[in-house]
């Protein structure tokens, strides 16, 4: 019953200083939890089901090797393509907003990384994702795979149409910039797509 759009962010990110060690898993499982308690929760999100996902998501997963060391900063990561992963506030913001039930059918478009993805196969029961690079769809796909998400499909096209085959959805994502939500993708809601432009206009006022 939600549609949400947001722009891409695009941010110089440091890299991790030379002579440092990797972080390990307990390292990442440690980030993942400061992010939430330090970025989100400060920050108004409260969902139980969101912040657990956060929580679990390894984020490292997602982003290329050299950026993984910054995987947890307040901010986006460049994923190639000219394309980022986008802040996890902004992600858990979107998120919270969809109000997701277990039971749901989600559209993402614009699947990037997979980190979207995959935190909405945690929130819902299947996930239809569209991205217009194929070779960063590939990727995304084989990550997602890789870390056992199954009840997503990944197609490449483009996503300004959404997925009319699929339709109707109870959610939709808009993981990219948009001056404004194409028609299409509003009349593949499930119900009352008049919510659109309130949720976009809650999103803008938090940010």
């Amino acid at each position: 019953m939600r549609i949400v759009a947001q722009s891409l962010l695009f941010a110089a990110i440091a890299t991790t200083g030379c002579g440092q060690q990797s972080p390990t898993a307990a390292d990442f499982a440690a980030q993942r939890q400061r992010m939430v308690e330090q970025q989100l929760k400060p920050r108004g999100i409260k969902d139980e089901r969101v912040l657990a996902a956060m929580a679990k998501m390894p984020r490292e997963e997602f982003v290329p090797a050299d950026e993984r060391g910054d995987a947890y900063e307040d901010g986006p990561l460049p994923i190639g393509f000219d394309q980022t992963i986008s802040q996890p506030y902004i992600v858990a913001l979107m998120l919270e907003v969809l109000k997701l039930e277990p039971s749901a059918k989600v559209l993402e478009v614009g699947t990037g990384s997979g980190y979207m993805t995959a935190l909405l196969a945690e929130l819902a029961a299947q996930v239809y994702s569209v991205e217009r690079h194929g070779r960063l769809a590939r990727q995304a796909e084989d990550t997602l795979v890789r870390l056992g998400y199954h009840t997503v499909t990944v197609l490449v096209g483009d996503g300004t149409q959404g997925l009319s085959d699929f339709a109707p959805y109870d959610g939709i994502v808009v993981s990219a910039a948009a001056s404004q939500i194409p028609a299409a993708l509003i009349d593949q809601l499930l119900v009352d797509p008049n919510l659109a432009a309130q949720i976009v206009r809650a999103i803008e006022s938090r940010r």
